[in-house]
């Protein structure tokens, strides 16, 4: 009976057969690349292939599966987690390609089958995660894990399957786990309609003008920018100004026309709101709310933000919240400061009107430079992207670690812009690949992010090859691409997360590089953001870009004194998003709104984060992040691990600093370890004690108080 059920699966999932000559021949997902470390072959793949690969996959790893479970030898760790982590070959290597070329290079027909897609993964998945002999075999070995003489890391893989299994609904009843089934089918199907949405909400909500007066304050290289990105979407003799992922835009700071910022404010704070007949994702959020809430509440628990915690290192809602309301008051504190400093200004422009969120970005630059004498003009000479690249991320990464990164030109890439670089450790052996995708562009979603089209893996034999992905306004043509301290920092940040996945030395797929729990991932990509400003570091890459003089000492200490500033309105924001976040997860099923911005007004309200002028990072009608990007009831995890980079980074400081020395220590305890051990037990090994949280206030300039 269970083999009928399961061939009727397949033959429902499957269009053509499965074994297919031909395609198996001309579809190069269909085997490991033959480039190095099993790059992709982008130059042979096509939107086509994805389809085949994801239908035959699924039906691949349902057949795997089947062996597993029909075995007649007892379960053994070979035979049932072995043999787990080893299937699905064909259909993980296409979705880990198809994943970043759905965010950073999308069109029409890689959206059609993502659309397609979503919820027979999502259908897939239940196959596996409810199939309830599979689960039988692991449960045997579960409650043998002691008795086997495992390794530390092949308990843990025990353990955390048969969480999972629990966690998906294996002790369901079967009614129940049907309604699961149709839950998980349409909450992916929701999430890939939102993400969708929020890309063509960035065409939507842009804002034009034929008056370059209007752009008045503004460098001559973005002037330049706005004028090609408009004659690019048809606009002749007129000037565009996009929007990006967050509520706040980068051409806030320069824009001196008051109603030119409110625009564009506005075009970015009310997206998703069906303004004008535009895209309204309101729906999307309400019914993501609901259907998780009830998807929890099938579990046991009584809201999903309980449910979603529970795997990661803040265990409970309580924890999150507890923290949280600790920094608020003084973040409040700091922000009302800083706010009497733009007011004063803004007084002194003979504007004695109320603070609004168009303001605060230029007034606050304008602080900078009357507090710091700093002026983002006189700055972004010094930051050109590809010497901070090569002279400042990578130099910062062969100081600590001792890599080396070398760029090379034989490999097919997904787009012109794309670089590939070789990574090389400090014996000279490689390491594996590493792929840079820098400028924004229509086809690509908002945000920074990492990606692996192969993740390490000894079982496998597999090395890494990791991507990074950012949003940088590209400079128009043949101007150098100048940017933003903001996107400098960015630029480590995302680095963090690659070294993690570069440095992976683990044993099983399922526990390597990022694969660790939502609010440790972020903990390695802060840390690398303070060598940013380490001066060693910032000396050898804050170079001049035309007369190539480094960056002048008095400048330099000014750029660092004046990173503290705006930190309370930086954090006020995030915290209004997070909180936002966290009450809508809160919910339960029988509790959903009508009124999506009544709620989130409600929300910051309650934790008094309710200040017009301070809005939150993102609103919800936009919130990729928790409704399209896998951080419901976990974007705390930002400031939640930027707890441990502060420690992390302050306890490496007294130890000497940039040195190899520390470099290996860290790699060796935390970013080598991936997923194989328990998160905190690894920063605990690493740290040789709990982290401490003022660590974290002096890393933003807040005060304790």
């Amino acid at each position: 009976m269970r083999t009928l059920t399961l061939i009727i699966l397949i033959i429902a999932m499957m269009n053509t057969s499965c074994d297919d000559p031909s395609r198996m021949a001309n579809n190069p997902l269909y085997s490991t690349s033959s480039l190095p470390f099993e790059a992709p072959d982008f130059d042979l793949i096509e939107p086509g292939h994805f389809s085949e690969a994801f239908i035959d996959g699924m039906a691949f790893q349902l057949e795997e599966i089947e062996e597993i479970v029909s075995n007649e030898d007892e379960p053994n760790f070979e035979n049932t987690m072995v043999a787990m982590e080893r299937s699905g070959e064909l259909l993980n290597r296409a979705r880990r390609i198809f994943s970043n070329l759905t965010s950073a290079h999308t069109n029409e027909e890689l959206q059609q089958i993502q659309s397609e897609f979503a919820p027979k993964f999502a259908a897939h998945s239940d196959n596996i995660w409810l199939n309830n002999d599979l689960f039988d075999r692991v449960i045997t070995l579960y409650e043998q894990k002691d008795e086997l003489n495992l390794d530390p890391a092949s308990i843990k893989l025990i353990e955390d399957t048969h969480r999972n299994f629990i966690r998906a609904g294996a002790r369901l009843d079967s009614d129940q786990q049907q309604r699961m089934r149709q839950i998980n089918e349409r909450i992916s199907t929701l999430t890939t309609q939102f993400q969708e949405n929020l890309l063509a909400l960035n065409r939507e909500r842009v804002v034009l003008t034929d008056d370059v007066e209007m752009l008045d304050g503004l460098s001559r290289d973005r002037i330049a920018a706005a004028k090609e990105a408009a004659e690019s979407r048809g606009f002749e003799g007129q000037y565009l100004l996009s929007i990006t992922n967050t509520t706040r835009v980068p051409a806030l700071t320069g824009l001196n026309n008051r109603e030119m910022r409110r625009k564009l404010w506005e075009a970015s704070a009310n997206r998703g709101l069906g303004e004008n007949d535009g895209i309204d994702t309101r729906p999307i959020v309400l019914e993501l709310a609901e259907l998780r809430a009830e998807r929890a509440e099938l579990l046991g628990y009584p809201n999903f933000a309980t449910f979603a915690l529970e795997p990661q290192t803040a265990q409970s809602p309580d924890n999150v919240l507890n923290m949280l309301s600790d920094l608020i008051p003084s973040v409040i504190n700091n922000t009302e400061r800083e706010s009497e400093l733009i007011l004063n200004m803004m007084r002194e422009d003979g504007i004695d009107d109320q603070l609004q969120p168009w303001d605060w970005e230029f007034y606050a630059e304008k602080v900078r430079k009357a507090e710091y004498d700093i002026d983002e003009s006189e700055v972004r000479p010094y930051f050109e992207l590809d010497r901070v690249l090569k002279d400042g991320v990578f130099y910062a990464m062969e100081r600590f670690y001792g890599i080396s990164f070398e760029e090379r030109f034989d490999l097919p890439v997904y787009h012109p812009e794309v670089r590939v670089f070789n990574v090389f450790d400090h014996d000279g052996t490689q390491l594996g690949l590493f792929y840079a995708d820098y400028f924004s562009r229509d086809s690509k979603r908002g945000g920074a992010w990492m990606n692996s089209f192969v993740i390490q893996s000894h079982l496998t034999g597999q090395r890494p090859v990791i991507v990074n992905v950012l949003n940088i306004a590209p400079p128009a043509e043949g101007e150098p691409a100048l940017i933003s301290f903001s996107n400098v920092t960015t630029l480590f940040h995302e680095m963090g997360h690659a070294v993690h996945g570069l440095f992976s030395y683990v044993e099983y797929p399922s526990q390597a590089g990022t694969s660790v729990p939502r609010d440790f991932v972020e903990f390695p990509s802060t840390f690398e953001e303070d060598w940013a400003i380490h001066p060693e570091v910032l000396s050898n890459y804050a170079i001049h870009y035309e007369t190539g003089e480094q960056i002048p000492q008095e400048l330099l200490d000014r750029v660092i004194a004046a990173r503290s500033f705006n930190q309370g309105f930086d954090t006020y924001e995030y915290l209004g998003a997070t909180m936002v976040d966290m009450e809508w997860h809160l919910l339960s099923s029988n509790e959903t709104p009508d009124d999506v911005v009544a709620f989130e007004l409600s929300a910051l309200k309650k934790y008094n984060l309710d200040w017009e002028a301070v809005p939150p990072r993102y609103r919800s009608a936009y919130f990729s992040h928790i409704f399209s990007g896998g951080y419901s009831a976990n974007y705390y995890a930002y400031i939640w691990s930027e707890i441990l980079a502060a420690d992390a980074f302050a306890f490496m400081r007294d130890r000497g600093g940039l040195t190899r020395e520390n470099g290996d220590h860290y790699r060796k305890h935390i970013l080598s370890r991936g997923g194989s051990a328990d998160a905190m037990d690894l920063y605990r090994e690493f740290r040789g004690g709990d982290p401490d949280v003022n660590n974290l206030l002096i890393r933003r300039g807040l005060d304790s108080e």
